[in-house]
């Protein structure tokens, strides 16, 4: 609390609530000790007397300077205490369950636990107890009973939480401008009573039409699509261009049909296996893609124009979601910040929150229960991945599955998580369509105001079973004896709106015949014939593979680029060490000068960014590189201030973003793929600190990245850095389990490549950068290097940026001269490669074998392969090499297709380590003796496999 000055600061006007209660005890103290209190509140006192004695209150004794009696105080203190705990704990006690199988809490709040009478309270000013009414009020039982009206109705509050005063002061005063208790006009009302109708008979019809078939139906919490409605409408009048939803499957028909207005003959054809891509609606205003397998219709999204007569004035997006319910979360996230950056000038892009909103409905299990949700949450007020706030909306049914409330979470709401990041949340009975309504204006104002995420948990039930085909008496069976005896909503709402005389029985019934009168017209244009099932494949353009593309770039650009890119102000001090292996740079592209990983990386980036394609970097320690070999973001060792030479490239025609990310792998790579798609001209580059923490995210590649294009024809050129190779540290830290990749490998829906020089490197990004936007785009994993950063074996010189290209298959250069002499080929990828180059010089006898590096490994080089096999006409023996488990790594993808280049008259084998659980040693000393007999059986005549 501010302290008091003499009447001429900011507590002039008079004290009130919690803090009134603060400086009343003060002033007992100073009643009993003057000395005992802060020097300024004495001064105060000794001018102004008593703290209740402010202009226009009722004084309680018989002077402002006259002291209050021992009773008075005691009865103000606790009529003050009273008010606090409504303000804190009226949720307790408020009309948020339209079931009523909630214990209330009013016990809290009766007069006599405070030692209060209604008598006590009409002695006190109701200024004391609250100055937020915009309606005058006579005393203190007045002021109570609007305390409780305001935070125990069909709305309550819980944002005590939050440590900014100015928002707490905010949302006070809006909750005492009766903001929750909307005035609303006739139009506004049957607005929404037409669309509760619709939502019911929507829901109805499927049920009657459809027997039998799923749909996750939204009966219970129908009021979410009027919620929806209006965080979009105000959120459009605010200047908003781009709304993104991310929601699990639960009333997503519902939401696709009303909010987005996906047409219901549409959705009906999807039920009726029928036709449906002719449905698409001549205007064009919904744009839906279709991948070529495909998914379940309540998994499906939609994109939507909102025009203003023949104007689009903004985009709304339902984010395509599997059934990983709050993973989709992330993705809207980043969608969002893309639909935010201006990406089209040098530097960090530009960010406007007020463009775009993110609109993430979460489910009442799922929230406190996936710990994505926490993931999420903690990137809202981070600096690279901040979209302003957000608006969270928990579909509360109060069941998850089949699991009650007291077996799903170990808090009292399924909204407390959100307590952590200082979330106001606003409990809303869904029953109650008006304070719907109205939360949602509030959650409007809050977010466009102090640009923070806000929680509304929509409280409601679940009509039916988990789906339709449930029947959920057989497990909740009391739950759902309540349900079965409660009329829907739109009666309820229908019957409050009749009592008010704002409608006519007959004038409701209008509306429910013209809303069953869509429908039916909707389901005569379904064709009635089912539409046999056929086999789909990619398109031609996704099949036929990459073109080829020219990704080298001239010595001279090469050399203005990384002269630029070495200057930093005079004034700026670069700690010693790291200035000195930077200035090494300029030679680089010098004679025999060589580049390394970092430097080819850096040149990539600045090349591309010279060519006009903006670029985006996440990741744990990216701003440095988990080995120090990036340094992309300089420090000044002297005033820690950072410089970025990148931002500062002449010849940059697009932004470039780098961020530390959060140490989260499941939400930040689920950000930047959202952020990929959205910004699909933007190389995206997401890397982990070391490979396998990837695991962490396991969710994102198996169910968006990998096959987001092949479900819903989602497109992204998302890259994917994870450091991978066995240097002796254990099972963590080695591999980035590049055989899950590879098992996901198939329609040419993404690119693996491990890869062994830095000039590889540069081209691959390069080539990655020039695919954006193009329907050959897909993303790019790399398993990229560790102790190779820095090896000279993977430096490479300017000429192989400057007149090379990416190569999938490359020859061990000396090897294989003689052709007639050749037995074996070698291949592996990656690391083992380079093992095997440095290790050459211990075996004289070389002429027999010839070593190729797979570089790309999917899609597989086969043909590469093949012609370069057509020049050793006495190969017996073709080996795969690698570092990683005979289960693990490359070789189960690899072997049937070695086997098919191979033939029946050359044997196909294993050089490797053995079957294991584990992927790595922890013994760094069995590590080098194991890897010192792989490198040795491979360079020997002697042949012993893997077991």
């Amino acid at each position: 609390m501010k302290k008091p000055s003499n009447g001429e600061g900011p507590f002039e006007q008079g004290f009130h609530g919690p803090n009134l209660g603060y400086v009343i005890e003060l002033y007992e103290r100073y009643l009993e000790d003057p000395s005992s209190i802060d020097p300024e509140m004495k001064d105060y006192f000794e001018r102004n007397g008593s703290p209740l004695a402010s202009e226009g209150t009722p004084q309680m004794a018989s002077s402002a300077n006259q002291p209050m009696n021992a009773g008075q105080l005691e009865k103000t203190l606790a009529a003050i205490r009273l008010a606090d705990n409504i303000r804190t704990y009226g949720h307790l006690a408020a009309d948020i369950y339209p079931l009523g199988n909630n214990k209330s809490e009013s016990a809290l709040f009766e007069l006599s636990k405070y030692g209060l009478t209604e008598n006590d309270l009409k002695e006190i000013p109701a200024g004391v107890i609250t100055k937020d009414a915009t309606y005058p009020l006579r005393n203190g039982l007045e002021a109570i009973e609007f305390l409780r009206s305001a935070y125990m109705g069909p709305i309550a509050f819980e944002f005590q939480h939050i440590f900014d005063e100015n928002e707490k002061d905010w949302l006070r005063r809006k909750i005492g401008a009766n903001s929750h208790k909307l005035s609303m006009q006739k139009a506004e009302k049957l607005k929404v009573l037409r669309r509760l109708t619709e939502v019911e008979e929507f829901e109805k019809f499927l049920h009657k039409t459809f027997v039998g078939q799923k749909r996750f139906s939204i009966e219970g919490l129908d009021t979410m699509v009027p919620l929806l409605d209006e965080i979009v409408s105000e959120s459009v009048s605010d200047g908003a261009k781009t709304i993104n939803i991310g929601m699990a499957h639960r009333g997503r028909l519902n939401v696709l049909a009303h909010v987005l207005g996906k047409p219901y003959e549409m959705i009906f054809a999807e039920f009726q296996h029928a036709p449906n891509k002719e449905l698409v609606p001549s205007e064009g205003s919904i744009g839906i893609n279709y991948g070529w397998t495909g998914d379940v219709k309540y998994h499906l999204g939609l994109d939507k124009q909102i025009k203003d007569e023949n104007t689009t004035i903004a985009r709304l997006t339902l984010a395509n979601n599997p059934s990983h319910l709050e993973f989709v979360g992330s993705l809207v996230e980043g969608y969002t910040r893309a639909s935010q950056d201006n990406r089209t000038k040098a530097g960090y892009p530009e960010v406007d929150p007020k463009a775009a909103l993110a609109i993430i409905i979460h489910g009442d299990a799922a929230f406190p229960g996936q710990g994505i949700v926490a993931e999420t949450l903690n990137l809202g007020q981070l600096t690279g991945y901040n979209t302003g706030g957000s608006i969270h909306i928990i579909a509360n049914n109060t069941i998850g599955f089949t699991t009650e409330s007291h077996d799903s979470r170990s808090t009292r709401y399924a909204s407390d998580l959100a307590k952590g990041y200082e979330m106001p949340i606003l409990h809303v009975n869904a029953d109650e369509p008006e304070a719907v309504v109205a939360a949602a204006r509030i959650a409007c104002e809050y977010r466009a105001k102090f640009q923070k995420d806000i929680l509304i948990d929509l409280i409601g039930y679940r009509r039916f079973g988990h789906n339709e085909m449930d029947e959920p008496m057989t497990t909740n069976p009391l739950m759902y004896n309540i349900i079965r005896k409660r009329p829907t909503v739109k009666a309820l709402y229908a019957d409050k709106l009749l009592n008010e005389k704002i409608i006519s029985k007959e004038e409701a019934e209008g509306i429910h015949h013209e809303v069953l009168e869509k429908m039916k017209v909707a389901y005569e244009k379904v064709p009635k014939e089912k539409k046999e099932a056929e086999l789909t494949n990619p398109p031609e353009t996704v099949e036929k593979g990459l073109p080829k593309i020219k990704t080298a770039v001239s010595v001279d650009k090469l050399k203005q680029i990384n002269e630029e890119l070495l200057k930093w102000p005079e004034d700026f001090k670069v700690f010693d060490k790291l200035g000195k292996i930077l200035q090494r740079r300029l030679e680089a592209l010098e004679g025999d000068g060589k580049i390394d990983w970092g430097l080819a990386e850096t040149l990539a980036f600045a090349t591309i960014l010279s060519d006009g394609t903006p670029v985006r970097l996440t990741g744990q320690d990216s701003e440095r590189g988990t080995f120090a070999q990036r340094n992309v973001v300089l420090h000044d060792h002297t005033t820690g201030k950072a410089y970025s030479p990148l931002h500062k490239l002449s010849t940059a025609k697009a932004s470039f973003a780098v961020h530390n990310s959060p140490l989260s792998e499941a939400a930040v790579v689920g950000f930047e793929y959202g952020y990929n798609v959205f910004a699909p001209e933007t190389l995206v580059l997401w890397e982990a600190q070391y490979g396998d923490f990837a695991n962490a995210a396991q969710v994102m590649f198996d169910q968006f990245i990998a096959a987001g294009r092949a479900k819903w024809g989602q497109k992204s050129g998302l890259v994917m850095l994870l450091p991978h190779g066995y240097e002796g540290q254990g099972p963590e830290h080695s591999s980035a389990r590049l055989e899950r990749f590879l098992t996901l490998a198939a329609e040419n829906n993404w690119t693996v490549a491990n890869l062994s020089s830095s000039a590889q490197y540069f081209h691959i990004l390069r080539r990655q950068a020039a695919i954006l936007g193009k329907e050959e785009v897909r993303p790019l994993v790399i398993m990229s290097p560790k102790s190779l950063l820095r090896n000279p074996n993977v430096a490479s010189n300017g000429l192989e940026l400057s007149e090379g290209e990416f190569k999938s298959v490359i020859e061990q250069p000396g090897l294989g001269q003689n052709h007639e002499k050749v037995k074996r080929i070698i291949l592996g990828t990656g690391k083992i490669t380079i093992d095997l180059s440095e290790n050459l010089k211990n075996y004289h006898d070389q002429d027999w074998f010839h070593i190729l590096r797979v570089e790309e490994i999917y899609p597989f080089p086969m043909n590469q392969i093949k012609e370069i096999l057509t020049r050793y006409p006495n190969v017996e023996e073709i080996v795969w090499i690698q570092e990683e488990p005979k289960n693990m790594g490359a070789w189960n993808f690899v072997e049937p297709r070695l086997k098919e280049i191979a033939g029946s008259d050359i044997d196909v084998s294993y050089i490797g380590r053995r079957r294991r659980s584990s992927p790595a040693e922890g013994d760094p000393t069995v590590h080098k003796k194991e890897q010192a007999r792989i490198i040795d059986e491979t360079l020997t005549r002697k042949q012993e496999g893997g077991n």
